[in-house]
């Protein structure tokens, strides 16, 4: 592996965080939409939902199987402009490619192809938001890291729906070509960031050792603050994995077919409302694992006062709260990964932790559907609960921490000031 020497920013670190954001939300968005872009390519041209559903599975199936190893080449790779760029631009194409032969060719050909694209998938979340620690000084990186939180509920709010308006208007397949267009060009912006090359040559390039890819894992497991917001919020994600299925028995109860979408909808407009006011005011920055543990107790308690309104609307509003909490939640734990997470495998650390989310939440949502004949209530209870016992999971991992950042331990370099002089590197900084 590379042997890291973290650089500072350039002097051009200030206007880093918007093209990071606009690629961020571009590749993002087209990894959301790429899910219903799927479904409804395989429903009109080839009229097998089956087909979608397993297309879409393929698609996600590598977010968690192949992060271990995405992560250690990121962090093993010299020139990471040139990487996650290209890793970003492929991706893109692979969705273009998928919207040209699904329906055209073998099944078995299309779903080889969307685990490919899959195995990029890590890079798209993780990956990327591991880059801001060296793109930002330190005291700016807390209000970054609630900005690409923002990131990530616009893209879940706006890839799908573009994905279905056109999908409905145009096609599927000119749907999911236009979602492969906007993670490329997302891929471009990535190429003008100011990432400095690694000091140091890998003896083996582009293949890291089996040793390297456990590196990450290890530290989930000993890392006591990591091993604490890492469980902790995968946990949590089984209950918000199942509120899509909660939500539309719900609708049924409420006898109004628009909640359904509606109130996830509200959840989701909740969660930007409040990573944005985390941007404008990071209360308690100093302890972002504190700060996670919080907003699991504090997301519980509006779902468990649901079951007990008989009127959607403050049901709406519930969701909507519950969203916000979980805001200021997932700014602080992208903020603890950066904090606590060793430079050689930081990451690795993001990459597995997005992973982690995604399977709880998967299997948050088959649980939900394999026992929604239990009724609402219960299941709601159930979605509170299983944030309240998450908490108490976190903080009894946490027992005994003492908040110091993993680079301090470890004697790693921070990012410098804007100010500071570069490090010296005689390669091309541009790459």
């Amino acid at each position: 592996m590379t042997n890291t020497t973290e650089t500072a920013p350039r002097s051009g670190a200030t206007s880093a965080l918007p093209v990071y954001l606009t690629a961020a939300v571009l590749a993002r968005s087209a990894d959301e939409g790429a899910r219903v872009g799927l479904v409804m390519l395989a429903s009109q041209r080839a009229d097998s939902p089956a087909l979608g559903g397993a297309l879409v599975a393929a698609l996600m199936i590598p977010h968690v199987a192949a992060a271990p190893l995405a992560g250690a080449l990121a962090d093993s790779v010299r020139r990471r402009r040139l990487f996650h760029g290209g890793a970003v631009t492929l991706y893109g194409a692979g969705l273009a490619a998928l919207a040209a032969l699904v329906g055209r060719t073998d099944d078995f050909v299309v779903l080889f192809l969307a685990v490919a694209v899959g195995c990029l998938a890590p890079l798209l979340t993780g990956g990327l938001t591991s880059l801001l620690g060296e793109l930002l000084s330190k005291d700016r990186l807390t209000r970054a890291f609630s900005a690409d939180a923002v990131s990530y509920n616009l893209a879940g709010i706006c890839g799908p729906a573009v994905a279905a308006a056109l999908g409905t208007a145009v096609g599927a397949g000119a749907a999911l070509t236009a979602l492969g267009a906007a993670a490329m060009a997302g891929g471009l912006l990535l190429f003008s960031l100011r990432l400095r090359p690694r000091d140091g040559e890998r003896t083996e390039p582009g293949r890291p050792r089996p040793a390297e890819l456990l590196r990450g894992a290890a530290e989930l497991v000993h890392n006591r603050p990591l091993r604490s917001v890492t469980w902790a919020s995968s946990l949590a994600q089984m209950g918000v994995g199942a509120l899509p299925i909660v939500t539309v028995l719900l609708a049924d109860d409420y006898h109004a077919s628009w909640a359904t979408g509606g109130l996830m909808t509200a959840f989701a407009a909740g969660a930007l409302t409040g990573s944005l006011s985390y941007a404008y005011r990071p209360i308690g920055e100093e302890h972002p694992e504190r700060v996670v543990l919080w907003g699991l107790l504090a997301t519980g308690v509006p779902l468990a006062a649901v079951p007990w309104t008989h009127n959607v609307a403050l049901a709406a509003a519930l969701f909507a709260l519950a969203g916000f909490c979980t805001g200021p939640l997932f700014s602080a734990l992208l903020a603890s990964r950066e904090r606590y997470a060793p430079t050689a495998v930081r990451t690795q650390i993001f990459t597995l932790g997005a992973g982690l989310k995604s399977t709880f939440a998967a299997a948050g949502a088959a649980a939900a559907g394999a026992l929604s004949g239990t009724g609402t209530v219960a299941l709601l209870l159930g979605i509170a609960g299983c944030q309240a016992v998450a908490a108490a999971l976190g903080a009894g991992l946490l027992a005994g921490h003492r908040a110091v950042p993993q680079e301090r331990e470890a004697g790693a370099a921070r990012p410098l000031p804007h100010d500071a002089p570069p490090a010296s590197d005689h390669s091309d900084p541009s790459l």
